[in-house]
């Protein structure tokens, strides 16, 4: 029977209910009515905060099983409950998490377990679950509005390697952070909107791959960026297997992120890495949310 429950926040707040590791029922989407063109960017945080509760409590409700715990997970870099910055949903930054949605659940009468984390850490967690790898260490990136990267298990560190330094060019300066040659700034799809004012960034790929000079320069500083960022990880905690997936994740080219990472790590013992590609899957994160909220609490 279902004991948990998994909410995600990025651009969108969906939910789920998880039993054994696994997705029970379907995805639900909270609110049913949000504005897709500004998505949750301009929501204040205790409206957010809000809609989370709102999220646990509506599912809590349909459960035939009673509730053990929720796993919350948001972008941002989050320590002790409190979220430090999150340049992507720059209203939370300072916002006592677990206070707020503690305070927002015993308001509707619900106790239970309570864990928040970084949504890439849950995304880690989900394919940890999904694939009974729960006793390996696994890496993944997630790209979308932002770059995140996450890890299972959970060790405590910032880890918000989507601001990784990948170039030194001082015109690099796209990031939502502020911060100059980061992976985010190259490869987010807000940081490539600002770069490319007049073309979108499906139009840029499209563009490349019919030969336009100047976007196909940047698809390969694209790839070689993400190359630089995977490499600088294995260099720092070995090799293993790292995963890319995320809403974006149909622009890599995974044959060319190969060759890149080929030229760049060449220890012996750091070379038997393996990468591989996942699709979109919105799922991953709420079942990794909800596994994650009954093995340790953050809150």
């Amino acid at each position: 029977m279902s004991n948990t429950v998994g909410v995600v926040m990025t651009t969108r707040v969906v939910a789920g209910l998880v039993e054994e590791h696994r997705l029970h029922g379907e995805l639900r989407e909270f609110p049913e009515n949000l504005d897709a063109t500004n998505g949750l960017i301009e929501v204040p945080t205790e409206s957010l905060c809000d809609i989370l509760c709102d999220a646990i409590a509506t599912l809590a409700a349909t459960s035939d099983a009673s509730v053990k715990a929720a796993g919350v997970a948001m972008p941002g870099y989050l320590h002790q409950g409190v979220m430090l910055d999150s340049p992507n949903l720059p209203q939370l930054k300072g916002a006592r998490v677990c206070e707020s949605l503690r305070a927002g659940l015993d308001k509707r009468g619900l106790s239970l377990g309570l864990s928040v984390f970084n949504d890439a850490d849950a995304v880690a967690a989900g394919i940890a679950a999904t694939r009974g790898q729960m006793d390996r260490s696994i890496r993944v990136w997630t790209i979308g509005n932002g770059i995140g990267y996450g890890r299972y298990p959970w060790t405590e560190g910032p880890w918000e390697g989507g601001h990784t330094v990948v170039t030194l060019d001082p015109r690099e300066n796209y990031c939502g952070c502020g911060g100059r040659g980061h992976l985010e700034g190259v490869m987010g799809h807000r940081a490539m909107r600002l770069r490319f004012l007049d073309m979108e960034p499906d139009e840029v790929f499209a563009a490349a791959r019919k030969g336009d000079r100047r976007c196909a320069e940047f698809v390969d500083l694209w790839h070689r960026a993400l190359a630089a960022a995977t490499a600088s990880q294995i260099h720092l905690e070995g090799a293993s297997r790292f995963y890319y997936t995320g809403r974006d994740i149909q622009r890599l080219d995974l044959p060319r992120l190969k060759q890149y990472l080929y030229e760049m790590i060449k220890m012996s013992p750091l070379q038997n890495y393996v990468v591989e590609v996942l699709p979109e899957d919105p799922s991953l994160a709420v079942v990794g949310a909800g596994v994650a909220a009954l093995l340790e609490s953050r809150c």
